[in-house]
């Protein structure tokens, strides 16, 4: 039996310590995190919000519950129904469904939705444009197309960090997927006063052209949206496209923001696709919103924030997956093999989007995967820290 000296146990425990320590150091970091799964402690590099979506965790992820069309007037309503997000083999979708398959196509034009419930979870969450309940006519039907958009509103926000989601888009005529952020706490008003990051948009067109660009499964683009008003929107200045031929719907891609104290940077797969580091004068001067001539003595609403002001808050993801809409996301004048339905002018766009729908839905493939060519299908989300 070996004898040791006490000093010589109290070095070796020294060391032990010290290992034990240095293994599990923490070193500070700029980013800010709240919510209900949001960490306690914030470790430079660390991994703060993640999901391989082994299972489908409604903790995490908080479902839209509107008739409101993303105020674009878009032409789907989000519900929380396991047709239109689910959760299998690792994989989550976010898939689009006809209303009439619910509610029969007679309920379009003269039915009732109201999609306030009694339980918490139930309830409406946007009563704008009509978000609560709609009643169809033969000139407004009801919101034709069923989908779904999911946040983390309740159980993280963060503010400076690194964003990954790997994810293939949909295809499929008109549709629109996202994957975005918006202010936790609305600091600087309402939008986009307060901003939104907008990681990744896409269309789910195979083969529409604008101005002889691919700009449907093809192009893939980074947006940011910030002003003192909506009217008066500097998103031009801070919108970047990539295109692939082979069409973000083929394969799943790695779609990743880099936000710090100094820049926002998007990238695919590792390759940057825009870049901003506003000046010192921040974002009001970078837009250069106080020469514009057509609005007079203007007041900045970030003058108390920092250059990066309205992104120096904490922000939250979102998921979704539209369809249409008026906001002329989907141009008039586009080339596609079946014509655009609607007009952005139109006060009967979704109906005239709906009597189309011979020529749009059989680009959905509903009869092929389980309807899932059209689904933004999400293999990962992980956020880590500066």
């Amino acid at each position: 039996m070996r004898c040791y000296r006490s000093d010589s146990i109290m070095w070796i425990l020294l060391g032990v310590v010290a290992l034990a320590t240095s293994a599990t150091a923490c070193w500070s970091s700029v980013t800010t995190v709240s919510g209900t799964h949001a960490p306690e402690t914030v470790c430079s590099g660390a991994m703060i919000f993640s999901d391989d979506f082994e299972e489908f965790d409604l903790e995490k992820w908080q479902h839209e519950n509107t008739l409101s069309g993303g105020g674009n007037w878009e032409f789907q309503y989000y519900n929380n129904n396991r047709t239109n997000s689910y959760v299998r083999n690792g994989v989550l979708y976010i898939k689009p469904t006809l209303t009439s398959d619910q509610f029969g196509e007679g309920f379009l034009t003269s039915g009732v939705l109201n999609v306030e419930g009694g339980a918490p979870a139930d309830r409406c969450t946007n009563p704008q444009w009509y978000g609560c309940e709609r009643t169809g006519s033969a000139q407004n039907i009801i919101n034709p197309i069923k989908s779904a958009r999911l946040r983390t509103v309740n159980s993280f926000s963060f503010r400076y960090g690194r964003v990954e989601v790997r994810a293939k888009m949909p295809a499929g005529d008109w549709l629109w997927p996202a994957i975005w952020m918006m202010p936790a706490f609305n600091a600087y008003g309402t939008w986009p006063a307060s901003g939104e990051i907008d990681i990744v948009e896409s269309r789910g067109n195979r083969n529409m052209l604008s101005n002889g660009n691919h700009i449907g499964t093809q192009e893939a683009g980074s947006t940011l949206h910030y002003g003192p008003f909506p009217a008066l929107n500097g998103w031009e200045r801070a919108h970047w496209l990539r295109r692939n031929n082979q069409g973000y719907d083929r394969n799943f891609h790695r779609y990743q923001l880099e936000w710090t104290p100094e820049h926002l940077r998007f990238s695919i797969d590792d390759q940057e696709i825009g870049f901003i580091a506003p000046p010192n004068g921040g974002f009001w001067d970078f837009a250069n919103f106080g020469g514009n001539p057509n609005f007079r003595n203007l007041d900045n609403p970030w003058k108390a924030g920092s250059k990066m002001a309205p992104f120096d808050q904490k922000f939250y993801l979102i998921m979704n997956l539209a369809v249409g809409g008026t906001n002329g996301f989907f141009p008039d004048g586009v080339q596609n093999p079946d014509p655009k339905p609607w007009w952005n002018g139109s006060p009967t766009a979704p109906r005239d989007f709906w009597n189309a729908r011979g020529a749009w839905l059989r680009t959905w493939n509903t009869n092929v995967n389980n309807g899932e060519d059209a689904a933004l299908q999400v293999d990962y989300v992980r956020i880590w820290a500066l």
